[in-house]
Order: C-alpha cells, then structure tokens, then sequence
C-alpha cells in the first residue's frame, strides 16, 4: 500500500520549514517523519524507529489504528464539527461511558480539545464553585502553557513573559530520590515535607485557597509518582493520568492507602483521543448543578465536537473491551524489572521510577552526589535513535536528564525486549554510562525479566 510521504523531496520541505515555520520553544528532530504505523515512526530517509513515547505520549492504542481510522473516516463524512449549542450521539455516548467506569462523585463530563484547555476549565469551574481565587500546584507541575493553568506551572515556562496568573502558590514536589527531607533511616519523609509545604502555604495565602491541582505521576517533571497515602493526606488538607497507563483506569486509583479519595474535578487529556485533540473534564453532581444553575461559562468553538468524541468512545471501548489496563500492568512490571537489571549494571541511571507503561530513568554523574550528567543522557538518547528506538529526554536543569518511557499498549512482549536490548546496547557503546561491573549483552537475561 502506497502511503502519503513515501517519495518526498526532503531537501525543499527543509528549506520550507527554515522559512515559514514559527519557533515554539523545541529543537527539531532533524529528520522529516513522514510515516507512523502502529508503534513504528519513520523518517524521510527510511530510517525507522520504535516510538517508545507514544508521539507526544497520546497514541494509546498505536499510531493508525484500523478502528480509529474507521471511526475518523464515518465521521469526517457525515458527523465531523458542529455549533457548540448542539449535542450529538458521539459526545453523549463518550460522557455516558466515561462516566460508566469513573467513580461515584465523578459524574458529569464535557469535552475541549486539549489538556491545556481541560486544565483551564477545572481551574475557572473550582473558582466559580468555590468563590475564591488562590491555586495550589507542585513544584515540577506541566499544566500546559495557557494563562490561569500556566500560572500554577513552576518548573518551566515562567521566566520571560512578565506578570503571570495571580494567585497562584506553591507546594514541593514530592521526589522521594532528590528531596532532603527524610527520616533517620534515611527513607523518604514525605509527611514533613507536605506539613511543611502547607505552613508555607497558610503564610503566604490572603484566606482565598480554592483548590490544589496535581498529576498522580508527574510525568513532565520526571515521571515522579506521589507517594502512598499522598493523595489522602492532600484531600484531607483541602477539603490528573492517561486511561490505564499507570496500571489502573485512573492514576488516582492506585495505592490502596488513597482508596476513597476521589478529586473534585478529574481532568483527562491525550490518550483520550488516541492523537486527535480530545480532553475531559469530570466533575460531581453536586458541582454540575451549581454550575448549570449560575451560568458557569466555558465556551470554546470545539467544545463537545462530534468527531473527536467519537474516536475518545472508540478508545475508551478497546481499552475496557481488551483489558489494556491489565496488559499495561503487567508489561509495566516486566519492563520496570528490566530497566532496574540496567541499574544495577550502569552507575549513570541513578532512580528508575514510575508506574505501568510510564516509566522514568533519571541519568546522573555521580550516584552519591546525584550531580546531573546531561551530556551523557544526550548521547544516550543519540544513541537509541540511531539504532532504531525513539525515547524522550527531559532536559531541565533540576535533573540530570530524565528518559521518559511511554509506550502504546500495543507493545508487545517481544517489542518490549527489543526496547530493553537497544537501551542495554547504547549504554553499553556510550561514553560515560559507568559500567559497575562486566556486562552481557540485554538479550542473555531479557527472557528473565
């Protein structure tokens, strides 16, 4: 089958693009993709890589989905934009099925097209419903770049724009590797470190604290997962992650020192719409009805769209259809085992982290004084590339550099060993990666992982 970009001229699209295209704050790949298949992505030149992040971690299910491809198609024709005013079987059945598998107190959803534009309409709805204006986020919080949500992120994209958001404070991150509050033992002490951020907080609030809005696994700020009892103990001080990627429908869900603790409002985006431009966002009754009664206002041109909406229910019905989120908790183990065997053989990789299908591999200079090594995490992932895996790297200068892993739940088993094999080799043909002791090649104990 001839696909759309088979024969390109590479050489003018890249004059092309130097010329029209708008810088929007990342380097591009110097390749020109031009196809996606499955969990594969190809370049102009044929080179083909495994897409270890799920494009920009949202193809779910894969990149071309047959049934995905087929829902766009039916509803391109006959059902794709509408009035903002008007319902349509899709956004009705998507609200009635998502709704289905949340839990009790998050019952009535609405549909925008990103997670920037979800996050924007929590935040203004727990303003309205609340009646005070101050926002809680953490530290290494990613709520995309618009204004109010934008202005409860603190680990990038503050500096150089001027004033942002009013209102807006800060707790710290919970970094069980890096944080320097722990017990005797030295583990982790979590508890302190949250009383401690909430003393701050009572100081600097002028008595208007409306709501905290955080992720259940930091994904941006380097695949940090809130610890056991986390979310309670936040829920208890105040009165977000992808379906099934964490091991659970709902990231929320997992630890059983949180069971019962549901957030006012739930925000969804990206694997929601498998790729397509698709957020939720989830809120009670309670909340809905004070909202529909006052006249709550968030108004945007694609709001409820039918197609989109079409392809979210689709989504949604093969992951519950497949049990995907079973599959991703258990290749999630699989893989977390692998990417551990690597630590113990590699100094560099000082923390593995994360949960199910998301996972993150912090890559260090030193273990002892955790001192970051970007230059080693960039050769890594230069590495990877060329011999055939696509992973990302968060390049910030709070971490040494994170490998930040999200693969489509269609991974296979065998896929999943490659994966292992590659990242095994890149570390093993890389400068700087600290070998701790002899090394086999990854393909002697991956099928004991």
């Amino acid at each position: 089958m001839t696909r759309p970009y088979d024969s390109v001229d590479a050489e003018q699209l890249q004059r092309d693009a130097d010329e029209h295209l708008l810088s929007y704050g990342t380097a591009y790949y110097p390749e020109i993709i031009t196809a996606a298949d499955g969990i594969y992505i190809e370049t102009h030149t044929g080179h083909k890589m495994m897409d270890l992040t799920s494009g920009q971690m949202s193809c779910l299910i894969g990149h071309g989905n047959p049934e995905v491809v087929q829902v766009i198609q039916e509803h391109a024709q006959h059902l794709d934009h509408l009035f903002s005013g008007m319902i349509s079987p899709p956004v009705i059945n998507l609200a009635k099925r998502l709704t289905s598998v949340t839990p009790a107190g998050l019952d009535k959803a609405f549909f925008p097209s990103t997670g920037g534009e979800s996050n924007e309409a929590a935040i203004r709805l727990a303003k309205f419903y609340t009646g005070k204006f101050e926002i809680v986020g953490l530290a290494a919080s990613w709520h995309k770049m618009n204004g109010v949500s934008l202005g409860a992120q603190y680990h990038t994209g503050r500096a150089g724009y001027g004033l942002p958001m009013p209102g807006n404070l800060v707790l710290p991150s919970p970094n069980a590797y890096r944080s320097i509050f722990r017990h005797a033992d030295g583990s982790y002490d979590w508890k302190t470190e949250l009383n401690y951020g909430f003393d701050l907080l009572d100081k600097q609030s002028c008595g208007s604290l409306t709501a905290v809005i955080l992720e259940p696994i930091l994904s941006s700020g380097g695949m940090l997962e809130l610890p056991p009892g986390y979310l309670k103990a936040m829920k208890e001080r105040c009165a977000q992650t992808a379906l099934g990627r964490a091991g659970d429908m709902f990231a929320f869900m997992h630890h059983p020192e949180d069971e019962g603790t549901v957030p006012d409002i739930l925000t969804l985006s990206k694997t929601l719409g498998n790729g397509i431009p698709l957020s939720a966002v989830v809120t009670s009754n309670k909340i809905a009805l004070y909202a529909k009664e006052n006249g709550f206002l968030f108004y945007t041109t694609h709001m409820n769209d039918p197609l989109p909406a079409a392809v979210g229910n689709k989504v949604l019905e093969i992951v519950m259809r497949d049990d995907l989120v079973s599959r991703s908790r258990q290749l999630g183990i699989k893989f977390q085992t692998g990417l551990r065997k690597l630590q113990s053989w590699y100094g560099c990789i000082g923390d593995v982290r994360g949960r199910g299908l998301m996972a993150g591999v912090e890559i260090v200079g030193d273990r002892e004084t955790k001192a970051g090594a970007p230059e080693v995490g960039n050769a890594l992932v230069e590495k990877m590339t060329e011999l055939g895996l696509w992973i990302q790297i968060a390049r910030l200068a709070s971490f040494g550099g994170v490998l930040r892993i999200a693969p489509p739940f269609i991974v296979t088993k065998e896929q999943m060993d490659k994966a292992l094999a590659i990242l095994e080799e890149a570390l093993r043909t890389t400068p700087g990666p600290q070998p701790l002791h002899m090394t086999s090649r990854c393909s002697e104990w991956i099928n004991s992982t």
